[in-house]
């Protein structure tokens, strides 16, 4: 077995795991000796070796270190009750700065906050200053061939920083998270032997351990997957002091095994936070002022909360209609549609979004809820992937076209103006040109307000890698891909163009980037709106003038659209209560 395999396996054990990445860091060094040295200076560095060994077994955790462990596996780790190899002050940040970026879906921005928020509790510092960083984590993603190489050609403009360190400063130590290091674990860390750390998406609570380990020149890496974690105790610490809104992890993982995707492999099976403790963080976000919260998950509206036992019942969860899932039918829990009720109570003026959910998880309740509550946005993503039957059953999506179709009639039919958005895969595995018609003539069908398309991209470890062939010229994804694009852009412009003339409730999020003298915010279909930077009346005091400002609700009147973005004159400045006499 390879020696990085023996370390990657010891993840299961816990603290148990840094030993072991010590002790074979120490082996490598030691089976790099050069042949020509004398056989007695070997056998003294064995000794050593030997010795460092034992030493660090005796201090290290024991056998029923481990049982304690794992007879409590719900027991998070502690600043005050670090590992035995650790002390309480080596897991101290000790005011190293951090700088992170983030790369990837709106997962990595909430993960981004969860990891700062555990590295500041630490003693970390937060830099936006590239240049002053003692540790540079990436939180990355794998979804896609594109985004890894991106990460890549990051590591390789890193790595001069990090040459260039001078030795009076303190070592700069980089750091993968997130799904690519779950998914390539080993390849990083031979590839790039200036990658100090690694810590995949259920293992942000042992960056301190990972970074103290990290601090004696030694790699370290963390990437074992959970089927409890939820960071439902850790409030994320937001990134941008000026947002207007928040993203709120309310579940994490997935169950549906689609066929091209790699999530189940690199986030895990699907579990769900406790509903108390999502609405707590929804309250304390209404009471630092923002005015949107987005609900996230990689199936959102599965949500199912079983940690209470009194609603562990035996009813089984609601499909949509023609929808069915690829494992037994989960019983049980407080579902989506509870949470949303709950969620859009905590403030009503505080906008509420979902994303990404499932087409299969959409019963009467969920759309009834969404028709009724003023401050649940009237958007739905409704990810297709492709227009196709056969597919569609071949990326075991769990629904024809027919169906998708049918749900998309009785969504509109109860929630009058909602706004869809999709997602499309152009060139998957054996999709023919009568297929590739087939998702076009779906798109002019359905006329989508917002999408997002890509060309298929094979993942390793994923059913579609296993059993299909990824047959598609790379030249015909690509020309299916700009067709499905002009199409999609076609149709959305002539969808928005039936706002021209209505008037939107618009949150604003600040100035846009093209023009100073314009502002920019959203409509409730999430829809960008550019409007100028005036004075205008507030509803609450006419005899007053105002400018809108950042997290402020203003009326617009719609003037034109294209097909991503939708222009207008300012009208007054608005609660998001008195905006229903309005719109």
């Amino acid at each position: 077995m390879h020696p990085l395999q023996c370390v990657l396996q010891t993840q299961r054990w816990g603290p148990l795991a840094s030993v072991s990445w010590l002790l074979l860091r120490t082996c490598r060094a030691h089976s790099s000796v050069p042949s020509t040295a004398c056989p007695s200076s070997e056998r003294q560095q064995e000794d050593g070796v030997r010795k460092d060994f034992s030493s660090r077994l005796a201090s290290g955790p024991t056998f029923q270190h481990f049982l304690r462990s794992a007879s409590a596996p719900q027991e998070k780790p502690d600043m005050e009750d670090p590992p035995p190899y650790l002390t309480v002050d080596e897991l101290l940040g000790r005011q190293r700065k951090v700088y992170l970026e983030t790369y990837g879906c709106q997962m990595n921005v909430n993960d981004t906050e969860i990891a700062w928020s555990v590295l500041q509790k630490s003693g970390y510092l937060r830099t936006r200053n590239l240049q002053e960083a003692d540790v540079i984590l990436l939180v990355t993603c794998s979804i896609r061939e594109k985004a890894e190489q991106t990460i890549w050609n990051r590591l390789h403009q890193l790595k001069a920083l990090k040459t260039k360190r001078l030795r009076s400063q303190v070592p700069l130590r980089i750091g993968i998270l997130g799904c690519m290091a779950e998914r390539l674990k080993e390849e990083i860390l031979n590839r790039e032997k200036m990658v100090d750390i690694l810590a995949g998406p259920d293992a942000y609570r042992d960056l301190p351990r990972l970074l103290a380990v990290a601090e004696s020149g030694q790699q370290a890496a963390n990437v074992l997957l959970s089927l409890d974690e939820t960071y439902a105790d850790i409030m994320p610490v937001q990134t941008s002091p000026s947002a207007t809104s928040a993203f709120v992890s309310i579940m994490r993982g997935c169950d549906n095994m689609c066929s091209y995707c790699i999530v189940p492999f690199t986030r895990g099976r699907e579990r769900s936070r406790p509903v108390a403790s999502i609405l707590e963080e929804v309250r304390k976000l209404s009471e630092q002022g923002l005015k949107e919260v987005t609900l996230l998950g990689q199936n959102v509206n599965s949500f199912r909360d079983s940690s209470e036992v009194q609603f562990n019942n035996a009813v089984s969860t609601n499909l949509s209609r023609g929808f069915s899932t690829n494992y037994k039918p989960k019983q049980g829990g407080l579902r989506f549609a509870h949470l949303l009720d709950q969620v859009s109570r905590v403030d009503p003026e505080m906008r509420i979004r979902f994303t990404s959910p499932h087409p299969k998880d959409f019963p009467d309740e969920v759309l009834q809820l969404i028709h009724e509550r003023d401050n649940i946005c009237k958007q739905i993503h409704l990810p297709a992937q492709s227009g196709s039957s056969r597919v569609l059953e071949a990326m075991r999506r769990g629904y024809s076209r027919e169906a998708y179709v049918e749900l998309i009639h009785h969504i509109r039919e109860s929630i009058p103006g909602v706004s869809l958005s999709s997602d499309f895969i152009a060139g998957f595995c054996g999709e023919t040109e009568e297929d590739h018609l087939q998702t076009v003539s779906l798109l002019r069908e359905v006329q989508y307000n917002m999408g997002f398309l890509f060309a298929y991209s094979m993942r390793r470890k994923t059913r579609a890698y296993h059993r299909l062939k990824d047959d598609v010229p790379e030249e015909v994804k690509l020309r299916r891909l700009e067709e499905l694009i002009t199409v999609f852009r076609e149709e959305a412009t002539k969808a928005n163009m039936a706002s021209v003339g209505c008037t939107q409730l618009v949150l604003v999020e600040g100035h846009s980037k093209r023009s100073a003298t314009d502002l920019c915010g959203r409509n409730d279909g999430n829809l960008k709106v550019i409007f100028p930077d005036v004075e205008m009346e507030d509803v609450n005091n006419s005899e007053v003038k105002v400018r809108a400002q950042p997290g402020d609700y203003v009326l617009v009147k719609i003037t034109s659209t294209s097909s991503q973005t939708l222009k207008g004159h300012v009208l007054c400045r608005t609660t998001l209560k008195d905006s229903s006499a309005y719109c």
